[in-house]
């Protein structure tokens, strides 16, 4: 991989990004509003429930976790589509760049887009705001980050892939598959709130032990390293199939001839 063009289309986005007032401000908007929502949420179910009595901020931080989550995968699609929408599309893939040059610069542009939210939604749940802080979880946190940062990556690649197979056609596929797959991460409950069928379901995603470790450390003020090692592991596994399969979607647009078309 040739590091000055991975740098060059990180640039690209991140000049894109920066220098446009109302980009900048749409990834603050939705987080700081959603943040501040949950918040006010959080407190009432702090003052009405003995469950979350001695963890005011377990809905709150389960929230920015979930957005961060959000961001990165919508943020890797995003890029990929601003190709597509800007007729850039063919001259990406006609300049001499690897496959894997342009995973790896979407990659760091989508953690930018995501700190840019993640940064002021982590400000509003200052002790004064909401009496909780983010922080709280301590050196953990840094895992739980990185494993929802893998799965958007992931995630997103899964979406690319299906865009450089189908075309523009599977965009709306792009904002729907966070939704889709929130029921059974169990952002907000306990995995035994969902039926057994659902259960087996749920457990095959890393997004279940991610938020089980959060409640854990917040409620029990105690740290289980095996959810966090199993969702590594389970995000370890995902990542190499998405990689594939963004290999072989690539293959078989190039080989069908649609991938010129795809911009146009």
């Amino acid at each position: 991989m040739n590091l000055t063009r991975i740098y060059g289309l990180f640039l690209r986005h991140f000049y894109l990004i920066t220098r446009s007032f109302p980009r900048i401000l749409d990834l603050i908007y939705w987080p700081s509003i959603q943040i501040t929502l949950w918040g006010f949420i959080s407190n009432f179910f702090a003052d009405h429930s003995t469950y979350y009595n001695g963890a005011v901020g377990v809905i709150l931080s389960c929230a920015i976790l979930y957005d961060f989550l959000f961001r990165t995968s919508i943020g890797f699609n995003m890029l990929f589509l601003e190709e597509i929408w800007s007729r850039n599309f063919t001259n990406l893939f006609i300049a001499p760049m690897k496959i894997s040059e342009i995973i790896v610069s979407l990659v760091f542009t989508a953690l930018i887009r995501a700190l840019i939210g993640l940064v002021p939604a982590i400000l509003l749940t200052s002790p004064r705001l909401f009496g909780i802080s983010l922080l709280d979880l301590g050196i953990p946190l840094a895992f739980l980050f990185l494993s929802l940062y893998v799965f958007g990556i992931t995630l997103g690649l899964f979406v690319s892939a299906g865009l450089l197979r189908f075309g523009p056609s599977f965009e709306n596929i792009a904002w729907s598959t966070m939704f889709l797959l929130a029921p059974f991460g169990c952002i907000y409950y306990p995995v035994e709130t969902l039926p057994e069928i659902f259960q087996s379901i749920a457990c095959a995603l890393p997004l279940v032990y991610i938020f089980e470790e959060t409640r854990n450390i917040l409620v029990n003020q105690s740290v289980d390293y095996e959810n966090i090692i199993q969702a590594l592991y389970f995000n370890a596994a995902y990542l190499i199939a998405a990689v594939s399969v963004f290999y072989y979607s690539f293959d078989k647009a190039r080989e069908k001839g649609t991938l010129i078309n795809i911009g146009e």
